[in-house]
């Protein structure tokens, strides 16, 4: 019988990196409580460098900080990297899943129609071509019901539209429009077998790219991010027949209109929680 490998220090340090901003994400960490890392040492067995090292990677993507005469303090959403690949994944891994995806695909419908139509007036023929030969191998995959294949070249196809814009700030999102669909799929919220319409509409956006047709580019990318919306909340209807649907959200203004009990949000200096 062969003994079990020692954990090495950068397994620990990814291990309890991982740990922390799970329950940061997911709440059980809130925010304003303090991590005592002395606890942490004996709570997770590693070395004081390897919990000094993990809460500097969460102080770098703003979910942790230091304050003086508290010390290492968890932070509020609105502080945190949001961009950040991995902070991504922590939140579509919590139990506000649902809330995550629709904001993040938000997201995408604020940038990839425009990404689309940009591409159809700026990109080449040959990305053109390229585009919609991802397109057909998309296709292909999707029904075959190869998932692995598929997930892959929508990933490659998203991300090849987003640098078709010429623009190089779009083309930077696509790791976190990679994250959007990939976490999609391993959280078990994506059909077994893409509908039709999903596939025409890549292909569809594709041509329309190739043609330099900017508006119909535009109004294909539209109807793939609101299918996305519509499959997710479907999916997770049937899977959660008892949870409570996803918050609609208002503008704030609208909000302080309609109700005077309006929650504020809480001063920076608000009471800190310790954990237990």
């Amino acid at each position: 019988m062969k003994t079990p490998k020692a954990q090495s220090p950068t397994d620990r340090h990814t291990a309890l990196v991982q740990s922390l901003g799970l329950a940061i994400a997911d709440g059980r960490l809130p925010a304003n409580s303090i991590v005592r890392l002395d606890e942490l040492e004996t709570q997770h067995n590693v070395s004081r460098s390897v919990v000094r090292e993990a809460a500097r990677v969460l102080s770098s993507k703003g979910m942790l900080a230091s304050r003086r005469r508290f010390g290492t303090v968890v932070q509020p959403e609105d502080a945190w990297n949001l961009y950040d690949p991995q902070v991504i994944r922590w939140r579509l891994a919590s139990s506000r899943r649902l809330e995550q995806l629709q904001s993040l695909n938000e997201l995408r419908g604020a940038i990839e129609p425009q990404a689309a139509r940009l591409a159809a007036e700026r990109a080449s023929w040959d990305a053109g071509s390229e585009l919609v030969s991802l397109a057909a191998r998309l296709w292909a995959a999707g029904q075959r019901g190869d998932q692995e294949e598929f997930l892959r070249l929508d990933v490659e196809f998203h991300a090849a539209v987003l640098h078709a814009s010429g623009n190089a700030m779009f083309a930077q999102l696509q790791n976190l429009v990679a994250e959007v669909l990939t976490g999609r799929a391993q959280h078990g919220l994506m059909p077994q077998l893409p509908h039709h319409e999903a596939l025409q509409l890549h292909v569809d956006v594709a041509s329309a790219i190739q043609r330099g047709e900017a508006s119909a580019a535009h109004a294909a990318m539209s109807r793939i991010v609101e299918q996305f919306a519509e499959e997710v909340g479907h999916i997770w209807s049937e899977h959660h027949p008892d949870a409570a649907p996803g918050p609609t959200r208002q503008h704030p203004s609208r909000q302080a209109v309609e109700s005077d009990d309006a929650p504020q949000r809480p001063p920076s200096d608000a009471p800190l929680q310790r954990n237990s």
